[in-house]
């Protein structure tokens, strides 16, 4: 439990003064009683902690679905300068690019629901899922080095999607600045196994209904109405990333030493963003991100395939366009505002999502006129949102907002909380069709494991860093 002063600045907001080697303050969205829950565990240490590396600015951040994680908070966002600053493996996280995206379609919940238990049984088998699934691609040591360096426009030449799936994707699914000849061999062959599978844990597909819509304006730009099926898609780097994470960890441990800094937590193992161990970082870095873009791009194309073999329709009356892709664990070098003046900045988002406004250049052609849409996974049993990103969001959080619920349970203690339950039936009692792989899955995975998503948006929204567009429900959920 925290023992840090906190005061509040307005019914959303709640700030940690520089205190001890704190170079700037934390600043903390979040309500009343979600605070009350964070104080009772480690992740308010973990923004103190981050708060004390070199060449932070501004501030420590924390969104309202932090939890505790490896050395940053999960739900953490933080920018450093790129001439006096770090980077941090930590501040990214072990599944680089752990992403959503969310594609729309011409159907309404009528229109599947008698099909409904035969469509997530195709997709479940026809999507890999699960610890060390392996996917249905043989990649050469020379072909997965293009993946690397192309990311979903790889996926796409290679007739894995469309051309439209890459102008609505995050950095068009693909960051410059990969390096393949940085990445270990460990990492390299974990990845040439993993190309084109879900994962475990929280990864997941989820069929849904758009069950209501909060801005209509911002709605018909994103192609969303009420009662539309929806598909929305969780997952990340696989072993890839969490091998380039884990390799640039130790390197960095013994940087740390070379460099005389005295850190926290170790855990918080750093380079200059500038120096030679930094940039090597950042080239494996964003590899692997580019590996997640062609990984979740490769999930949609078989989707597409899956619905409209079982439903018998063609793509014209399918119509499943993918409205964004998002990364939620990421360091991009971004141009903000920082004590008056413009300057580039390494900005760590870890379990945290970009949030930009109307008019940024980063935001896709088709979606400048509102803003980049932001996609809020919850849990299984309740429901996920889309947001669109605001102004507000630029000059308080880097242009940031949350990622999802964020957790409240870990794993073990939700294994205890669902013995003797049978969390299927529950989920099937919602109306929720699941399928899954690993006989723990879904008792790690109960809703209850989660913060309410409904408060955790609602923070953001009130607090005006991003804003509500529609809410989905699901109706069915399969999960590795």
């Amino acid at each position: 439990m925290t023992t840090a002063n906190i005061e509040k600045i307005d019914d959303y907001c709640w700030k940690i003064p520089k205190t001890g080697a704190m170079r700037v303050p934390g600043v903390i969205y979040a309500s009343s009683s979600l605070l009350e829950a964070i104080k009772g565990e480690e992740s308010l240490k973990q923004v103190m902690n981050v708060a004390s590396l070199p060449g932070i600015v501004f501030a420590s951040l924390a969104m309202p679905d932090i939890h505790w994680g490896y050395g940053f908070p999960i739900g953490g966002v933080a920018a450093f300068d790129l001439e006096t600053g770090i980077i941090s493996p930590g501040g990214v996280g072990y599944d680089i690019n752990c992403g959503c995206r969310l594609m729309t379609t011409a159907l309404c919940e009528d229109d599947v629901k008698n099909r409904l238990e035969e469509l997530v049984v195709a997709l479940f088998q026809n999507i890999p899922t699960g610890v060390g699934s392996t996917g249905r691609l043989k990649l050469s040591i020379k072909e997965e080095k293009r993946v690397l360096l192309e990311g979903a426009k790889w996926a796409v030449r290679q007739g894995y999607g469309e051309d439209s799936d890459i102008e609505h994707t995050e950095d068009s699914g693909c960051m410059t600045g990969a390096d393949p000849d940085v990445v270990s061999e460990k990492a390299l062959e974990r990845g040439r196994k993993q190309l084109g599978t879900l994962g475990s844990g929280n990864h997941f597909l989820e069929v849904g209904v758009v069950d209501e819509i909060f801005d209509q304006k911002v709605a018909d730009v994103f192609g969303l109405r009420k009662d539309q099926v929806t598909v929305l898609l969780h997952s990340g780097s696989r072993g890839f990333g969490y091998q380039v994470c884990d390799d640039s960890l130790v390197a960095m441990s013994r940087q740390v030493k070379n460099l005389g800094l005295e850190l926290p937590d170790r855990q918080l193992a750093c380079a200059m963003i500038k120096s030679p161990e930094g940039e090597r970082y950042y080239s494996a870095m964003i590899c692997a991100a580019n590996y997640a873009w062609a990984n979740r791009q490769m999930l949609t194309h078989w989707t597409r395939e899956t619905f409209q073999r079982v439903l018998g329709i063609g793509p014209r009356d399918l119509k499943m366009e993918l409205l964004y892709d998002v990364c939620h664990n990421i360091a991009k070098k971004e141009k903000h505002v920082v004590d008056g003046k413009t300057k580039w900045v390494c900005v760590h988002r870890k379990g945290a999502t970009r949030a930009f406004p109307a008019g940024h250049e980063a935001v896709p052609r088709v979606y400048r006129s509102v803003g980049q849409p932001i996609l809020i996974p919850g849990d299984m049993g309740t429901a996920s949102y889309v947001l669109v990103g605001t102004e507000i969001a630029m000059t308080k959080t880097f242009g940031s907002t949350c990622h999802g619920a964020g957790r409240v349970m870990s794993r073990s203690q939700a294994k205890k909380a669902s013995k003797g339950r049978s969390v299927q039936r529950e989920l099937l009692e919602k109306g929720i069709i699941v399928r899954w792989t690993g006989r723990s899955t879904l008792a790690e995975e109960i809703p209850e494991a989660y913060k309410d998503v409904s408060e955790v948006v609602e923070v953001v929204h009130e607090a005006g860093i991003s804003k509500k567009v529609a809410k989905v429900r699901p109706i069915g959920v399969i999960k590795g």
